[in-house]
């Protein structure tokens, strides 16, 4: 087939001319994205039941819907959590399950359950995890010149008015076009929003009035209710022409409210003069901070099919405009991912030509010549654009995961390049023609370099039998090198060759200027340097084999002491801090602490922003804030400063609001959302024996208090309690002086501006009417509402109602075995055994509480065991490619024996740089089993067809390690090479792929030595043994004859 292409050199070149073509093309068509495109396997049900307590969501709804939903099908696990007017249910699947099945039996199970729940409940939402869900930036606004006061009237209670009605219509503005310009983006899919305020109409009696004219509130509702009625249409025929007449009256100004006629006694009033009507803003749960400022901000969710760079470029040149277009309004974009994609993709970039440079290097000290490192890099790019086409052939994007296949894969397809290279050049320096050494050069490594490229390709297959997402995930990034390694292959056997045919027609036999000073760079005899050391080896063996050993135990001592988590370290620079202040505050209150938090630190953070409250976010899974919670954005310039800052505020939170529970998580990112491990490392997961009614809070606090003694010194989260008030109503009075339980129910209600009567329509929204009065407080409220009886008799609220305080918890947290609390405790993994005998310990002492366990603890353990599966799987089907390339079923032992030894470097880099052992280093050690033993593969295939020539086994061994020598020292250097960048540089994709880089240049710096002298010496032994058994089996048949 070479000897073909040599001679038909334009067609070749011709052919690659048009896969290149194809590639550059298709690279257009290739999406660029932070992490690949997969199913998440999960699930979030959000309900929303009003004015019902933690305890009432828990037993009449969610429970309800827990037990339907544990029957759906591939379920992994469900946790429901229960608060004050909302509940949340987070369902994981198994990986691989079909996520849009799910999602309909989900709703399936939702529709039959709604029978049996309340009816003024609302159908539960059910949001699909989706990566494209997570938004590509938040972008804030706020007014500039902001006046608290601007276009608040006199009234007798400002708190009518927290926020301007100039704030008012700022939100409306934002809403209805800003929001619609940002969603006329092309690539934009929705635009999700949080922190608007809208209007309300509130109605406020004039009590002594209405009690003088004997007017009572239901009257009222009903005058004004009158005055808002549609009784129907009327189909009119008027000659030729017909008409439809509707019949009945409609309020839509505040004005035509305050003109409605009552009539009272014979006398006519308008509803002015019997009560103040004004607009206000309606009572807030939530509100979006910025810069100290109240703000509406903007959630922007990409389509999914997108390219992030194109959106990323709509986005900011409209974003210029609008700060054109509205000079008065005040924009900033937080979270921006398009930022972390830049940063995260132009540094796995950056690394490519590093490694790529720092290889050709390499290639220029050892070849001693021009042509031939030019030559490999002309093989490089056109492997690598061609490669591009066949990524868009199997749907793969351009993220941090299959460009790191990439580099990893560069590394290997300059080795490809290299091996046929110096096979050909040595059969010239054997007096071989040009056109000879170009066809013996090529056909005879074609088998070894097939079989190497297929065990390196083969121990990415096993990754697939990885559970939860990383076996998903992963799959671009063996794609990415099996592509890359084939691609080079062909190139490597069909271009090469001729392109070096082409590079040496004309050679006039004189070498340049640069050649002259390559050689001189280089006086290394390697065939001379390579004796010394096979000597030594074979002079000194039982030191080798104690050497072996050695590294055998060293790796097993290593893998013990190693760290052991799930991901590598990654610098962190922004963190979202989650504060409950387990108290029943307003949002106002709750807005003026965290800006009292914000106040010492906010010089040193360089972008924050505040969620006070619930939002409005309708993708957000964890919207379901109550009033008294707060998330809080915060960005710094460095890792340290941040640290600092979480510092100064654990310090803030200890000395001014110590009963509050905080912490820190994730911010939500593409990476976050698939990497990060969201659990405490170990969860103590308490449930209750028997139901222990009102008693159930006192007992709970007992056993914490013991947990948090026998914790070893483990902080504990205190357990979020809330107050609450009852009002209990006298029904023995209520009866007695004939005031029935809706009327006084109504007026309480307009008491605390909670009676909505109806809502008038104001453009595209329906701005509600309330029927109340002045905020006042609980005490003044009783006191003062009045109500009447059926014979006209007034009576004060405070006659039959009786306050009762109470306390219960804030959330309730349920999952497959029910409902249970869970105790958090992050502790190092050599003390979770311990800590988990404690906590049983206590729990045996309680016969009313059970204890299970959970965590990221567990989850490592199961990932650790699996990885360890996967890599003797690994073996086993590296084993079975050698024994059918050598036709022998112990020469594969001789090579694979090269891996458990090369551990103990791998082991040990990981160690001097300060790393775990975790899903990364994991698949470099299993990358790295199949990439080592390329070097012993060409060096056994060498000493096998050097016995076939006649030559006695230990100078078979001399010259095929002699011959191999610079090719081994060749591949491995630029293999190394190319990944050593990820090593020294910064950013989300470098880290990443730092474990994998760190066990890839530790084994391969021991495989390189192994290849080079043990390897021969294992297999002098297997030949001597051969030999052995071949000369018993002749003395035999002599014997015989």
């Amino acid at each position: 087939m070479v000897k073909f292409l040599i001679n038909r050199p334009i067609a070749v070149l011709m052919t690659t001319l048009c896969m290149l073509i194809l590639g550059l093309y298709a690279f257009g068509f290739i999406p660029v994205s932070l992490m690949p495109n997969i199913d998440i396997p999960e699930i979030t049900v959000q309900v929303e039941a009003n004015n019902m307590s933690a305890r009432q969501v828990e037993d009449v709804i969610v429970k309800n819907l827990r037990s339907n939903l544990m029957q759906l099908s591939h379920l992994k696990d469900i946790k429901t959590e229960s608060s004050n007017g909302s509940g949340i249910i987070r369902l994981s699947f198994e990986q691989g399950t079909k996520i849009d099945y799910s999602f309909i039996e989900v709703n399936e199970k939702i529709d039959r359950a709604m029978g049996n729940l309340p009816k003024t409940i609302k159908r539960p939402k059910v949001i699909k995890a989706n990566i494209t869900d997570v938004p590509v930036f938040y972008l804030s606004m706020t007014l500039k010149d902001q006046d608290k006061n601007k276009g608040v009237p006199s009234v007798s209670n400002n708190e009518l008015y927290p926020v301007s009605q100039q704030f008012v219509d700022f939100s409306r503005f934002a809403n209805q076009v800003i929001r619609k310009r940002i969603e006329q983006v092309e690539e934009v899919a929705m635009v999700d929003v949080s922190g608007l305020v809208f209007s309300e109409i509130l109605i406020i009696p004039d009590s002594e009035k209405l009690d003088a004219l004997g007017i009572s509130l239901n009257e009222l509702e009903s005058a004004i209710k009158a005055y808002d009625v549609e009784v129907g249409s009327l189909l009119i025929k008027d000659n030729q022409y017909q008409y439809n007449v509707r019949l009945g009256s409609q309020l839509n100004t505040i004005q035509e409210i305050e003109t409605i006629y009552i009539k009272k006694n014979e006398r006519l009033f308008q509803l002015k003069d019997l009560a103040q009507v004004m607009e206000h803003p309606q009572k807030r749960t939530g509100l979006v901070l910025s810069d100290d400022k109240e703000a509406v901000t903007m959630a922007v969710i990409q389509q999914s099919d997108a390219r992030m760079e194109n959106l990323k470029t709509s986005l900011n040149s409209l974003v210029e405009r609008l700060k054109k277009d509205y000079p008065n309004i005040e924009f900033s974009i937080s979270r921006d991912q398009t930022k972390l994609l830049d940063v995260a993709i132009s540094n796995i970039k950056q690394d490519l030509v590093w490694g790529i440079l720092l290889a050709f290097g390499v290639m220029f000290l050892f070849l001693k010549d021009v042509k031939s490192p030019l030559l490999i890099g002309i093989s490089v790019p056109v492997s690598l654009i061609i490669s591009l086409a066949f990524f868009h052939v199997f749907n793969i994007s351009i993220n941090i995961i299959s460009l790191s296949g990439l580099i990893l894969g560069i590394g290997l397809m300059i080795d490809n390049s290299i091996i046929v290279i110096e096979n050909i050049i040595q059969y010239r320096e054997q007096k071989y023609s040009l056109s000879k050494s170009c066809v013996l050069g090529a056909n005879e490594i074609i088998k070894p370099l097939f079989s190497s490229v297929l065990t390196t390709c083969s121990v990415f297959l096993p990754l697939s039998f990885l559970s939860g997402i990383s076996g998903a995930l992963f799959y671009d990034q063996a794609m990415a090198i099996t592509i890359g390694l084939f691609v080079s292959l062909i190139v490597s056997i069909t271009l090469v060759p001729l392109l070096y045919h082409l590079f040496h027609l004309k050679v006039s036999g004189k070498k340049n200027s640069i050649d002259r000073f390559l050689e001189r760079t280089n006086t290394l005899d390697y065939a001379e340097l390579y004796e010394k050391g096979f000597r030594f080896v074979m002079r000194k063996q039982k030191e080798c084999w104690a050497i072996c050993m050695l590294l055998l135990v060293s790796g097993v001592i290593l893998f013990q002491i190693l760290p052991k988590t799930q991901m590598p370290y990654l610098t962190k620079t922004e963190t979202l801090l989650k504060i409950d202040w387990n108290k029943p505050i307003n949002v106002e209150e709750n807005k003026r602490r965290v800006l009292e938090l914000l106040q010492p630190i906010k010089k040193e953070i360089l972008n924050y922003s505040a969620l006070v409250g619930s939002q409005q976010f309708i993708l957000d899974k964890e919207s379901t804030s109550m009033p008294s919670e707060s998330a809080i954005y915060i960005s710094c310039e460095s890792q340290e400063k941040l640290e600092k800052i979480q510092y100064d505020i654990n310090l803030f939170m200890q000395k001014r609001y110590k009963n509050a529970v905080f912490s820190y998580s994730e911010v939500d990112n593409i990476f976050n959302i698939i990497f990060s491990d969201k659990e405490a490392t170990l969860i103590a997961r308490l449930r209750n024996v028997e139901n222990l009614g009102s008693a159930q809070n006192e007992q709970l606090k007992k056993v914490w208090n013991k947990v948090q003694q026998n914790a070893d010194g483990l902080e504990v989260k205190p357990i979020a309690l809330q107050e609450h008030i009852e009002l209990v109503a006298n029904q023995e009075k209520l009866m007695t002086y004939g005031v029935s339980t809706n009327t006084l129910f109504d007026a309480l209600k307009s008491a605390f501006n909670e009676r909505e009567i109806l809502s008038v329509v104001d453009n595209q929204n329906f701005v509600p009417v309330i029927l109340g009065g002045d905020t006042k407080t609980l005490e003044e409220v009783l006191s003062e509402t009045t109500v009447q009886s059926r014979d006209s008799a007034v009576f004060h609220a405070s006659d039959f109602i009786k306050v009762v305080n109470s306390q219960d918890m804030k959330t309730i947290v349920g999952g497959i075995e029910g409902e249970y609390y869970p105790i958090e405790l992050n502790t190092d993994g050599e003390n979770v055994n311990q800590v988990i005998d404690n906590i049983k310990k206590v729990i045996l002492d309680n016969s009313l509480y059970n204890v299970s366990f959970s965590g990221s603890f567990f989850n490592n353990q199961e990932l650790m065991k699996e990885l360890i599966a996967v890599l003797l799987i690994s073996l086993l089907l590296l084993y079975f490619i050698l024994a059918s390339q050598f036709e022998s079923l112990v020469l594969p032992l001789i090579i694979l024996i090269e891996i458990p030894l090369d551990l103990a470097g791998a082991f040990l880099f990981l160690k001097i740089f300060g790393m775990s052992l975790n899903l990364m280093s994991m698949i470099g050690i299993i990358v790295m089993s199949g990439i080592v033993i390329n070097d012993s593969i060409l060096k056994i295939d060498t000493i096998i067809q050097l016995q076939r020539q006649g030559n006695s086994l230990l100078k078979a061994l001399l010259i095929a390690g002699q011959r191999r020598l610079k090719p081994i020292l060749m591949t491995s250097l630029t293999t190394i090479l190319a990944v050593v960048p990820l090593l020294f540089t910064g950013g989300l994709g470098a880290e990443l792929q730092a474990p994998l880089a760190t066990v890839l240049t530790g084994g391969m710096i021991l495989g390189t030595i192994i290849s080079l002298y043990f390897t021969p010496l294992c297999y002098y032994y297997f030949a001597k043994r051969i030999e052995k058994k071949n000369r018993m089996k002749n003395t035999e048949l002599q014997k015989a004859a």
